[in-house]
């Protein structure tokens, strides 16, 4: 189980440090979750939505202390693939990478399409294709353009979410709305209501991911994921109070633009062209980002043949995986053309609770001296991982195990050929 040698493969240039990995960080989770969890986790816990935000923060908290001391010792792109086929075996580290690269590449779609529904919601399959090409084009050019525009994105998107904070909070209306935090939740509820808004937190795994481009990896990752996921539930916890004040979690859960809603309902129409565009823009920051962390993950299976080894390609001038990231944009503006955004978030947060599933199960393994992590960290969350995956609504556990199973199958023929 000790590293292996990757000398003969293309490597990507070491180019981030602790500010641009916390930034790639905050751009996946910010982007993704407040403009597109928060309503269907009231759905499914009303106000025990808070509840919910708590635990899916804990397990995530555990996941990321996990992946962390991973990535520090196998400073690689890949990710949990690259932890678990190192640890755990090669098939391990594929089920990982097979639920990372599809549940992800659902999220991708998921965004394209909210761009797509704020900017232009008659032409939204159209937007989001266009989206996906300009985003690509971005990611290919080099990592550090893109960690220099989600710089950028996710300045925007706290402007937008403290202005929607402030208005909530100094509103008449933030006072007619009593806050029973949990009143009308199940556990059940709270359990899917978890498993939904860990969709939101899932994007410190790009931190990891891009632990070939990261300079100084085993100083950089460990300081960079805490950071950037403590910093991001400070935002959700207090966006999910001010939405949840003015409107209630019955309204919430029906609300199509949540954000968008709360403003109105304070009194503060003037806002709700800027949290339009603070939402597309937040969705394209998370759009960039997850397009970044799916490549580098079929990269790495690429290079280990388990996808085809032409993705594997390096690009000389760039130093960017070109390949891999054409073939996943153009996964995605097929998907993106194609697909509606319902369901999204739930198949995908199957894929990746399985992922961290693995994660936690891997840095289990590590002894004291490669840096493990205390023992109850893997051990709450593989439990975590778990219970949550299988809380989800049923449609989403359904389709993803049997994508999970489809992938194991998959796997299972290659080596019976090979053999």
């Amino acid at each position: 189980m000790g590293r292996r040698v990757e000398s003969a493969q293309p490597q990507l240039r070491r180019q981030l440090g602790v500010f641009d990995a916390v930034v790639v960080g905050l751009g996946s989770m910010i982007g993704a979750g407040i403009f597109a969890a928060l309503a269907p986790a009231a759905a499914a816990a009303g106000s025990g939505l808070l509840l919910g935000l708590a635990l899916a923060a804990v397990v995530a908290y555990c996941n990321a202390t996990s992946s962390a001391r991973l990535a520090a010792r196998y400073p690689q792109s890949g990710g949990t693939y690259v932890y678990g086929r190192e640890r755990l075996g090669a098939f391990w580290g594929y089920l990982a990478g097979w639920g990372f690269v599809v549940g992800k590449t659902a999220s991708c779609a998921a965004m394209a399409l909210t761009v797509g529904g704020y900017v232009w919601p008659g032409q939204a399959h159209a937007v989001a294709v266009a989206a996906v090409v300009a985003l690509t084009a971005v990611n290919y050019a080099g990592v550090q353009k893109s960690a220099w525009l989600t710089r950028v994105i996710v300045a925007m998107v706290l402007a937008v979410l403290a202005a929607v904070v402030a208005a909530a909070l100094t509103s008449g209306g933030a006072d007619a709305v009593r806050l029973d935090i949990g009143a009308d939740a199940t556990a059940h509820g709270v359990l899917q209501a978890a498993g939904l808004m860990f969709f939101a937190f899932a994007g410190y795994a790009r931190i990891a991911t891009l632990g070939e481009e990261v300079r100084d990896p085993a100083r950089t990752i460990p300081r960079a994921v805490p950071v950037a996921l403590g910093m991001t539930l400070v935002v959700y916890a207090l966006v999910a109070v001010a939405v949840l004040l003015v409107l209630g979690s019955e309204r919430l859960a029906g609300a199509a633009a949540p954000l968008d809603e709360a403003v109105r309902a304070a009194g503060a129409d003037w806002l709700t062209p800027v949290v339009r565009a603070g939402a597309a823009v937040a969705a394209l920051g998370s759009l960039l980002a997850l397009i970044l962390g799916v490549s580098r993950t079929t990269l790495a299976m690429a290079r280990d043949r388990h996808l085809p080894h032409a993705l594997a390609a390096v690009h000389p001038r760039f130093q960017v995986p070109y390949r891999a990231e054409l073939a996943v944009g153009a996964v995605v503006a097929v998907v993106a053309a194609t697909a509606d955004v319902r369901g999204a978030i739930g198949f995908s947060s199957f894929g990746v609770l399985t992922y961290y599933a693995v994660a936690n199960a891997s840095a289990w393994t590590l002894t004291r001296a490669e840096g493990r992590p205390p023992r109850l960290v893997p051990v709450v969350g593989l439990a975590g991982c778990l219970v949550l995956a299988f809380a989800l609504p049923a449609s989403a556990v359904v389709s993803g195990a049997a994508v999970l199973a489809a992938g194991a199958a998959a796997y299972a023929v290659r080596r019976g050929v090979s053999s």
